[in-house]
Formats: structure tokens, sequence, C-alpha cells
């Protein structure tokens, strides 16, 4: 269902090609990688696709990344492009630059542009947080370097977040006088309440250690392993069914906002329906075959 309202959105937003900066398993090479995003001239994202992983790179160093109003329809498009093919099973979020991310861009909100223009921000930004968890591949953070305010709040969003153990994490608005309320949504569902409001009441950003340890990142490596090892775990959700995936991250999500005892209802029928789907029962054939198993990558049902 979630698939089928995204074409839609998709429609809407999609612009722009692909290009290939991903070999198979792995990134290229630096200067590759450098010539490659050359190319993109001052496009506020780069997108690029290759062997199921979608990479998406915030390419505004110049601006320390900052949200605008911009860069966040910019980032909306890539995440909804062809967002239910087949050929897509993982999207990484990175930056160019020190700065993974600043937030959003202060000049948008001064009272010179508006209250309409400020609702528009902050709406477009909601949409795409949400976006990154209703999408039905796994999103990946990618972050090497300082995440604040909605930046940080950008990390939060994504399923996962792999980081460089020199990387910071902050809410610091309540320093200029605009406190993180909508980073707090984000902050407050990843990482414990007293944590996060130490965050949004002091500024104080801390560190890629401390962020994983109170679940805000799921893994830190020294920085000349960052690639590799993001490469790694997106190869390994791309050795997985999509339709599987996607069932899994959808009931995840919704059973997270329910009480215990709906949960395990809601996750009990799931179980069922994925049993009888057809990448269900070939996964299970596969391994008492002693085979690796043939995906379809669909939602078709083997039995009822």
């Amino acid at each position: 269902m979630l698939i089928c309202s995204l074409s839609a959105a998709a429609a809407a937003a999609r612009r722009g090609s692909s290009w290939c900066l991903w070999a198979a398993g792995a990134q290229l090479t630096f200067p590759a990688l450098r010539q490659a995003r050359g190319q993109a001239g001052d496009s506020l994202t780069v997108r690029s696709q290759r062997a199921g992983v979608r990479n998406i790179v915030l390419n505004n160093p110049r601006k320390r990344n900052a949200l605008s109003l911009a860069m966040l329809e910019s980032l909306r498009t890539d995440i909804l492009h062809e967002a239910e093919s087949h050929d897509l099973r993982v999207i990484v979020i990175s930056a160019e630059g020190p700065v993974f991310c600043s937030g959003h861009d202060l000049k948008e909100l001064t009272s010179a542009t508006g209250g309409d223009h400020h609702a528009r921000v902050f709406t477009v930004c909601s949409e795409v947080m949400s976006l990154l968890q209703d999408i039905p591949v796994p999103v990946i953070a990618k972050v090497n370097g300082l995440a604040t305010a909605a930046g940080c709040q950008l990390v939060a969003s994504c399923d996962m977040a792999v980081v460089s153990d020199t990387s910071r994490f902050a809410t610091p608005g309540v320093t200029v006088g605009l406190f993180c309320s909508t980073p707090a949504v984000a902050l407050g569902r990843a990482v414990p309440r007293k944590l996060a409001l130490e965050m949004l009441f002091t500024g104080e950003p801390i560190s890629a250690q401390d962020a994983l340890w109170h679940g805000l990142v799921s893994r830190v490596v020294p920085e000349d392993r960052l690639d590799e090892e993001t490469a790694r775990i997106a190869g390994r959700i791309c050795a997985a069914s999509r339709a599987v995936v996607a069932l899994g991250k959808a009931t995840f999500y919704k059973q997270m906002a329910q009480d215990r005892n709906q949960a395990y209802r809601t996750a009990s029928q799931v179980m069922v329906d994925n049993l009888a789907m057809t990448d269900g029962q070939e996964g299970i054939e596969a391994f008492f075959q002693k085979r690796k198993p043939v995906w379809s990558h669909s939602t078709g049902q083997r039995h009822q």
C-alpha cells in the first residue's frame, strides 16, 4: 500500500537522471568519486544508484549543507525517484565537506521571509523526515563530521547511522533563540529522554561514541573505514528479499507505536502473512535444500 502511495508522489517529484558512483559491493576510489561529483555542478544533492544502492549526497558544503527549502525539496525528489522499483534496495545519505548538515538555513527564517515561508520550510522538512521511515527500503545515514539541529534530526530519522569516530551531534537552536522543537521529535524517539533534553536545553554536542551508547547511531568506525563499512551493511541488505525487508520495516515502526499486547497481535499476523509470501517460502525451502534463495522481490503469495 505504501508503494502505491509513493508512486504518485514520485511522479510529481521526479526529475534529473541517475549516474553511478557505486561499484558492485563498494564505492569507487576517491579520485573517481570526486570526478563524478564534479560533473554534478551546483546540484544541492547528488543522486547515484548501482547494484541496489542509492547514494544521495548533500552537496552544498559552502553553506555547511544547510537544509534550505530547496535542499529539502531536492532531497525529497532523490528519495522518491522510482521508489517503487525492485532495483532499489537501500538508500545511503552522506554529505560533502566537514559538516554533514548544519540544520535549517537561518537566512530563510528571518522576519523578511515571512510566516508563510517559515511554515512551508517546516512542513516540507517534516514530510522528508517522515518519508525516511515510511519509504519501504532501509535508509542509512553515513556521517563524517558535524550534524546539528535539523541535521541531527536527519540522522535520528534514518533507520541506521554509520558514523566516523570524529563525528559530533548537537541541537543548539536554543543558543540562537530558536528551540529545536522539530528535531526533538526524532531525537526524543531515538535516545533516552534525559539525554535528549540535555542536548536540547544546553545545545552542547555529544561525541560519536556517546551517540552510539545512547542509540542515536548504530555503528562508529574510524574515518578511513566509513565507506567500506557502510557498503558492507548496504550489501547485506541488498542480499535479502526487498519485499520481506519492506514488510519488516513497516511492521517495526507500526508496532513500536502500539502497546505491548497489540504489538504482538500485529507482529504475529505479519509473520503469518510473511509465510504466505513467495519469498517467505522460497527462503525456507532454500534453507532445507542448502542453497542460496532466489528472491522474486515481489509481494506475491505462495498460499492464502
